[in-house]
């Protein structure tokens, strides 16, 4: 079976961190062929994330690994390809976990999933067509608060996402945040980083880190800015 990694992206490249996330990969696995897919769409078109939903069609192989550009590949990532391939898909649930943040979908306890990061293989199809069929005709419109303003972001591939797994009773691999670090919401974790997901870069210590648990023995130890939980 062929393995490898797709990304897909729109708007101006030379702003993204593409050759960031090429050097990751080279370094962690130089043996896996990366695909590289540009969406021409105009800039600030929220609409453009629906379209990540057809990744299933791009993709040229049997078992894919998506990235979104702002990633960053921190170790080897064999378990994720291995949890696919048994369960079909395997992903990180979102820093936001209610998908009931889409009013106009949800309105229960339904997961959001990350979908910056995921692993699949054709066995997810069903998924992966009902999100694209939902991507053209949901309402995903989200409500967000930054910095004290509110927001509405137009579309976002996420909730139809969240729908098409409730619709086909799919039932995905959970992997941990690690697999899918978003710096600016996870302030404290356990263990190797395994994917980066931020336009910033990843610290000195992380590196550091990783190299420490690589080590037989290492024991995972508890991260974070500020100082460690009471036990």
């Amino acid at each position: 079976m062929s393995r490898g990694i797709i990304s897909i992206y729109w708007g101006d490249e030379t702003k993204l961190p593409i050759e960031r996330l090429k050097a990751s990969l080279k370094r962690f696995h130089p043996e896996l062929p990366h695909e590289i897919f540009k969406i021409e769409a105009p800039a600030g078109d929220d609409s453009s994330l629906n379209r990540k939903a057809a990744m299933h069609q791009m993709t040229p192989f049997d078992e894919t690994l998506y990235l979104d550009i702002d990633t960053v590949v921190m170790g080897n990532l064999d378990f994720g390809f291995e949890k696919a391939r048994a369960h079909g898909l395997a992903l990180v649930i979102n820093e936001c976990p209610w998908a009931k943040r889409y009013h106009k979908i949800f309105n229960g306890d339904q997961i959001e999933y990350n979908t910056g990061v995921m692993f699949f293989t054709k066995q997810v199809a069903p998924v992966f067509e009902s999100w694209a069929a939902l991507s053209r005709t949901v309402d995903s419109q989200l409500a967000l608060v930054r910095d004290g303003v509110p927001l509405i972001m137009k579309a976002n591939d996420q909730g139809p996402f969240a729908l098409a797994v409730e619709q086909t009773g799919f039932n995905p691999f959970t992997l941990p945040l690690n697999w899918n670090f978003r710096p600016m919401y996870y302030k404290s974790f356990f263990g190797p980083i395994k994917i980066w997901h931020d336009n910033a870069n990843p610290p000195p210590m992380i590196e550091k880190f990783n190299s420490d648990y690589a080590k037989p023995g290492a024991i995972m130890q508890f991260h974070a800015a500020g100082p460690p939980p009471r036990a």
